[in-house]
């Protein structure tokens, strides 16, 4: 038997809640198979719709446009993330050693989570890696950002720079270097498969070597101050 567990999301994110019915599941579990596939430019509700045999209509019944589906996506992740990170450390005291079990989490491939069968993880973490940035890098991310559609990445940065604190109390910039920690992983992996020539790994490909990098500039940061 499965362990349930549910992530609360904002309802302004979309019009019919997605995980309420199976058309809605089928939406978020097909829109993450498409956009791992083919990026989020190539991305319609109408190949949406013709792949879950239903109408363009029935997929706009549930998300006003394809950017609401994406930062419905992103969101989801972090929240995801964050009961992650809860979870693999809610048994460690000491923030040192819990601040290098986050790293290893943030950089490290992210398999399927079989509590949640209409979302495939590891898809999406690669989704997060090459399209994430496009749900905030937007005209209207001052709008989205009043409708608190990033509170998940924020409270994600927010538990992870409280950790960053408990290591170095005197440290100034626990938020940036949490929200730095979040993007360099993401950044570094994309580009040691994509762009090798900007990194130390592109040769190796190998994500312990990136945990490796992550861990001397987190620690090295807090050690300074």
């Amino acid at each position: 038997m499965k362990l349930q567990f549910q992530i609360v999301m904002n309802e302004a994110l979309y019009l019919r809640n997605p995980e309420a019915s199976a058309l809605g599941k089928n939406i978020v579990q097909y829109s993450i198979e498409m956009i791992h596939k083919s990026g989020f430019e190539a991305f319609t509700f109408k190949k949406l719709a013709e792949k879950i045999g239903t109408t363009e209509a029935g997929v706009y019944r549930y998300f006003e446009n394809k950017h609401k589906l994406l930062v419905y996506l992103t969101a989801w992740y972090w929240g995801w993330l964050e009961f992650q990170i809860s979870f693999n450390t809610k048994n460690i005291d000491n923030p040192t050693i819990k601040l290098k079990k986050i790293i290893q989490l943030l950089a490290s491939t992210v398999e399927d989570d079989e509590r949640t069968s209409h979302v495939n993880e590891g898809l999406l973490h690669k989704i997060i890696i090459a399209e994430g940035s496009k749900a905030y890098l937007t005209k209207q991310v001052g709008e989205d950002n009043k409708q608190q559609f990033f509170k998940p990445y924020k409270d994600l940065c927010a538990v992870i720079g409280q950790i960053i604190s408990e290591c170095n109390p005197k440290y100034k910039f626990p938020r940036s270097l949490a929200s730095t920690i979040i993007e360099m992983a993401h950044l570094q992996n994309f580009f040691m498969h994509n762009l090798p020539s900007l990194t130390d790994f592109g040769k190796t490909k190998e994500e312990t070597e990136i945990i490796e990098f992550l861990n001397d500039l987190v620690f090295r940061s807090i050690k300074k101050s």
